[in-house]
Order: C-alpha cells, then sequence, then structure tokens
C-alpha cells in the first residue's frame, strides 16, 4: 500500500512543486513506484514534469486530468457516446518523464479551480479514487494550491502525513497558523483519520534567501511555531542551486540535471533520506 504526503504551505512561492517534483524522482531513482499528484489549478507539477510541449499538447487533447475525479464521470467522446465511469489507466500518465520508469502523473489543468465554485460532497472523492490504485504505488506525492479550500480538504482525506516546505525570507511564518488551524478544523471534524506533519523543510529556493541576518531570523520563527505545534523540523535544508531550475526545463532530477554540482546533489539527497525516514520509507534492495 501506498504512503501518501501532500506538500501544503498557506503560503505561495516557497518552492512546493520543485520538492515535490525532486522527491517523486529521487523516489523512483531508488526504485520505488510513485505517483505524483497535481492538485494546483496552476498544473506546475503537470508541466515541469511533462514539459510545456508535451502538456499543452495533452491539454489540446482534451485528454482527461484529476478533474473527471471530482466530478466523478468521463465525459462523452465520439466513440462512447456518453459519460464513463473513471478510469484510472486513462487519466494517469505512465513513465511520465521517459527517464524514471517507477514514475507516473495525475495531471492538473486550470479549470480545476471550477471545482471551487461547487464543492459539495467532493473533498472525498480523491481518496476514493486513491483508495482504488493504492496497491501499485509506494508513493503518492500530492502537490496542493497554496489555499484553504476543498482542494486541501480533499488532500487531508486522500493523505497519512503533511510535508510543509517553508523559504526563509520575510513573512515566511506567515501560513503555518494557517495552516495549523485548517489541520485543527479538519481533525476535530475527523477524529478517526490519521494525519500529521512528518516535517518541515527550509527549502532556498532563491541565492538571497540563503544567508544573512533575515534569513536567520525567519528560521528561528518558523522554528518556534514548528515547537508550539509540535511539528518536526528537517535537520537537512535544500541549499540554493541554479540546477534547480534548470532540471524543470529539463524534466530530470538534481542528480540528471546536466552540469549539476556534486555538492547540490548530495544536499538534495540527504533531503530525500530524511523525507524517506520521517513517513517510514524504506527504498527496495
Amino acid at each position: 500500500m501506498a504512503t501518501v504526503v501532500s506538500l501544503i504551505n498557506m503560503k505561495g512561492g516557497v518552492g512546493k512543486t520543485t520538492l515535490a517534483m525532486q522527491l517523486a524522482m529521487g523516489a523512483a531513482s531508488k526504485g520505488m513506484k510513485v505517483l505524483g499528484v497535481d492538485l494546483d489549478p496552476q498544473s506546475n507539477l503537470s508541466q515541469a514534469t511533462l514539459g510545456v510541449h508535451r502538456y499543452v499538447e495533452h491539454l489540446k487533447a482534451d485528454k482527461p486530468t484529476v478533474i473527471q475525479i471530482f466530478e466523478g464521470y468521463m465525459p462523452p467522446t465520439a466513440t462512447t457516446g456518453g459519460p464513463t465511469s473513471v478510469d484510472p489507466d486513462k487519466i494517469i500518465i505512465k513513465q511520465v518523464t521517459g527517464k524514471h520508469e517507477t514514475l507516473d502523473l495525475l495531471p492538473s489543468r486550470l479549470e480545476l479551480c471550477r471545482t471551487l465554485r461547487n464543492p459539495t460532497g467532493k473533498e472525498r472523492k480523491l481518496a476514493k479514487f486513491l483508495v482504488k490504485i493504492q496497491q501499485d504505488y509506494d508513493l503518492i506525492l500530492i502537490d496542493c494550491a497554496p489555499t484553504d479550500s476543498i482542494l486541501t480538504d480533499a488532500a487531508y482525506f486522500a493523505s497519512r502525513y503533511i510535508l510543509v516546505p517553508v523559504k526563509p525570507e520575510f513573512m515566511a511564518a506567515i501560513g503555518l497558523p494557517l495552516l495549523a488551524k485548517s489541520l485543527l478544523s479538519f481533525k476535530s471534524e475527523n477524529e478517526d483519520h490519521q494525519l500529521e506533519i512528518c516535517g518541515i523543510v527550509f527549502n532556498h529556493s532563491s541565492s538571497y534567501s540563503t544567508a544573512g541576518p533575515e534569513g536567520r531570523t525567519t528560521i528561528k520563527e518558523v522554528t518556534a511555531v514548528a515547537k508550539d505545534e509540535k511539528w518536526p523540523v528537517f535537520e537537512n535544508e535544500v541549499r540554493y542551486s541554479a540546477s534547480y531550475a534548470k532540471s524543470a526545463r529539463e524534466g530530470t532530477s538534481i542528480r540528471g540535471t546536466s552540469h549539476s554540482r556534486w555538492s547540490a546533489i548530495q544536499n538534495f539527497e540527504a533531503v530525500r533520506d530524511e523525507f524517506f525516514k520521517s513517513v517510514a520509507l524504506t527504498p527496495p534492495k
């Protein structure tokens, strides 16, 4: 059965999608069967893993996305003549990058935001869909939008763990109280659902945030909030490297990105291994 982890921060611009992509590829490179779920209408994870050209072609072909899970059916086509049930084999893109044979993708598109207009009864549909395919994967990573909405509730119901990326800059801690309040509300209404923060990871996704008094102050503030909430903080931080932007363009892991520095590769793999430990995942021998 797959371990399901959502990457959530109520503040945007924290490098959530980059981290989700790198963890997914990192797990796949260790022999795990991985599914990435894009639960953000901006669809950055879909574009980063598919590549912009393939993603546009996917949309032009009007192929199914995560939207169909929330709507509960596949729309009629020229061959079906009417709506059909949601078929995981048609909605999940297999071997999405071509470089990682065990990495699949459940893509998104902008129209997912329409789900927010009529959310009634949709919050458990993603969880029910993943139940059908959990035995096919070791790890399912859900990249979430930075808002508290029906999409957040859907991620909560589908997940066992939450990973919180934080960019150490001014106002970095602003999303954490919002997340704490959101989780408290969810748990109070769903006491039987085991959901916990597996860790906060500092993500230095811009060079200006890697050092200096502002970065150090922010790390202290976030750590204080985490201590109050009893949330663990990763010992390893994702240090800044220009290779992350290049990896998104090339659709590769940090290890597979052209001209990546060995120090950047070692740093991320330390974060990856700490993540595995935080959710009790053991790569195959």
